[in-house]
């Protein structure tokens, strides 16, 4: 579930607290955690509904029940879907950047993850290639660390990303305080 930047500012300060969207189906589930810009935001309850109506408009952010429906993405011939939402504090994984405790545990996570792959040991060649070329676009990176797809390589940068060792820039990705201890290692 994607929300614009101004939106997830609006729920961190709690001005909103519902959302709505049109799906097929429901793709969040009530007690999902989803990991943004800000931080978490916490999907409270998810109800598909007929309408909205003017008691949604001031939680959703909005001025009118009007500009609530005119804002409502997706295509309009789908369901339309309630989504209670909350400010559920920082992502985990900033606090991870920084933690050089616990490194020989680090190690041995890669080692296995390195062990396991269809490829063969991958994390220490991407862990090198972000860090010499940091800020580069994973377009411009993933053939260089040996794939053949940028989604393989994507997927693989988010599974360093959730030890502490990489983090998502505007553009492109760095290493953390964390994988530059163990890039070093």
């Amino acid at each position: 579930m994607l929300f614009r930047e101004d939106a997830l500012e609006q729920i961190r300060s709690g001005r909103v607290s519902v959302v709505f969207r049109r799906w097929r189906q429901a793709r969040v589930k009530a007690g999902t955690r989803l990991r943004t810009m800000i931080g978490l935001v916490e999907v409270r309850s998810v109800a598909r509904v007929s309408d909205v109506f003017a008691a949604d408009a001031e939680p959703a952010g909005y001025d009118s029940v009007e500009a609530l429906r005119a804002d409502i993405p997706g295509d309009p011939a789908r369901p339309l879907y309630r989504v209670e939402v909350g400010f559920a504090g920082a992502d985990p994984r900033v606090a991870l950047r920084d933690d050089l405790v616990g490194l020989a545990e680090v190690l041995a996570r890669l080692d296995r993850m390195d062990s396991g792959a269809r490829r063969g040991p991958w994390t220490r060649t991407v862990l090198g290639l972000i860090a010499a070329r940091p800020a580069t676009r994973a377009g411009d990176l993933f053939a260089d660390a040996g794939y053949a797809d940028l989604a393989s390589f994507k997927r693989d940068v988010r599974r360093l990303k959730e030890l502490g060792l990489t983090e998502s820039l505007e553009v492109g990705y760095r290493l953390s305080a964390r994988g530059v201890a163990v890039l070093q290692a």
